[in-house]
């Protein structure tokens, strides 16, 4: 299991960059049980033939809000929309607000190393190039 920490691009805003990759272990990765309170935002993941894309639907989010973890193929977005906490009566409520959570099995091995995270226009793209298979030399 590998997680990676994202830290925002100081000369492009809305980019991110890693700022560390590191093992995790079992004692650090939490699953989500099936809670009520924990909603998943719209996710699209998509497959060109260098990279796998995915894209979550999540206005009003800040850097700090995201938590990415990569564990083999299987990558967890998760964060905290906070709502306002000005006192309000409602008519309709369609936007979710609190935890949520995202998890997405890839349809191949990916470059760690190469992983870029953007966020932009509520929208967080994250782009996983494909591991190239290598070439193993046999030696006479």
């Amino acid at each position: 299991m590998t997680g990676i920490a994202l830290k925002p691009d100081p000369q492009k805003p809305g980019i991110y960059i890693i700022e560390e990759i590191q093992p995790l272990t079992d004692a650090l990765h939490l699953h989500v049980a099936v809670r009520s309170h924990v909603w998943r935002p719209p996710t699209d993941v998509y497959e060109t033939e260098e990279a796998i894309l995915v894209r979550v639907e999540v206005a009003g989010m800040r850097d700090a809000d995201f938590s990415i973890i990569l564990d083999g193929r299987y990558l967890s977005i998760r964060g905290v929309r906070p709502d306002v906490s000005e006192r309000r009566a409602f008519h309709q409520m369609e936007i979710r607000f609190g935890e949520f959570s995202s998890e997405v099995e890839l349809p191949a091995p990916v470059m760690i190393k190469d992983i870029q995270a953007v966020y932009s226009n509520g929208f967080l793209r994250i782009l996983l190039p494909k591991a190239r298979p290598q070439r193993i030399n046999v030696e006479e």
